[in-house]
């Protein structure tokens, strides 16, 4: 179980760069996204003693960590450009964690969060789960299920940052065709044929295949398969 440690130092520790998973269209360097950056963990409890003890396990894990006594504190940091997570406490004095997470949620704020509670009950569990809480531990927290936890959290973060950058990157390429190199774009990814193709915009193969080489050039991908995993990162 956690123990209780005194404070040795600053509440902000660094770590070594993470290097983050990369998921690329194809086996060359088509959207491929390498993130490279440190990990922050927040953690909001009224308790210090719990801040410290939390802080302790997470630091000696690798985690740079930042405590903070209140919600208040919390809101008052700029917020980072580093995949993070949020350790709440349910109960908190001046806003309530849940209220907190709601706020957040309507903020677009999308930062997973680990809510620690020294007594839960099914209805607060099932709420902070609904609005997207990686996971609920009751206090005193077991250090192994703590940076389990923690590790998820990042873990959906870096997901979903390294998501948003594949989506940016496919909505700029996208921008490059014209509507006609779109329409052929669509057809393309939907598996038909140059002549199939034709026949639907009602136009020569040969303005299909001129278009077709158009699209995979301002896209900069090399098959069909690439072609369908760009479009999946916008349409679904």
């Amino acid at each position: 179980m956690l123990r209780r440690f005194e404070h040795m130092g600053p509440k902000s520790y660094n770590t070594p760069p993470v290097q983050a998973r990369i998921l690329s269209v194809d086996s060359g360097t088509c959207l491929t996204v390498s993130m490279t950056s440190a990990s922050s963990v927040l953690i909001v409890d009224d308790d210090e003693d719990v801040l410290r003890a939390l802080e302790r396990v997470l630091r000696q894990a690798g985690f740079s960590v930042e405590t903070f006594t209140s919600a208040a504190a919390f809101l008052k940091r700029p917020l980072s450009d580093v995949p993070s997570c949020l350790i709440l406490d349910l109960k908190l004095p001046d806003v309530d964690g849940l209220q907190l997470q709601e706020a957040m949620t309507q903020a677009n704020i999308q930062m997973p969060i680990v809510f620690v509670s020294g007594r839960s009950d099914v209805a607060s569990t099932a709420a902070a789960m609904r609005f997207g809480a990686v996971d609920f531990l009751e206090k005193p927290v077991d250090e192994a299920v703590l940076i389990d936890a923690v590790s998820r959290a990042l873990d959906r973060d870096m997901t979903r940052r390294q998501r948003s950058s594949q989506e940016a990157i496919a909505r700029d390429r996208l921008s490059r065709l014209t509507p006609r190199e779109l329409d052929v774009c669509r057809l393309v990814a939907r598996g038909l044929l140059n002549k199939q193709i034709a026949d639907e915009l009602q136009v020569s193969q040969q303005t299909v295949k001129i278009h077709r080489g158009r699209v995979m050039h301002k896209l900069e991908v090399g098959s069909v398969a690439e072609l369908v995993r760009l479009l999946s990162f916008i349409e679904g």
